[in-house]
């Protein structure tokens, strides 16, 4: 079966862990906007981009994705 990321709890997950965007950013590499895009849903990063944001929030990819029914 193929998942469908269509919306993922990257949100969530650093309100919960009190961490800011922008400390994730850093970490990633990756600039503030684009990260924000995946904060707010505007955009979904890679497989890749997932796994390592799951790696550097110390979770599970499960936990950064919202699954369809």
């Amino acid at each position: 079966p193929t998942i469908l990321v269509t919306m993922n709890r990257i949100k969530e997950v650093l309100k919960e862990k009190g961490i800011k965007q922008i400390w994730l950013a850093d970490k990633l590499d990756k600039s503030y906007n684009m990260v924000n895009g995946y904060v707010q849903n505007r955009n979904q990063p890679s497989i890749e981009c997932l796994y390592e944001i799951a790696q550097i929030l110390n979770i599970s990819v499960k936990e950064l994705l919202i699954e369809n029914e």
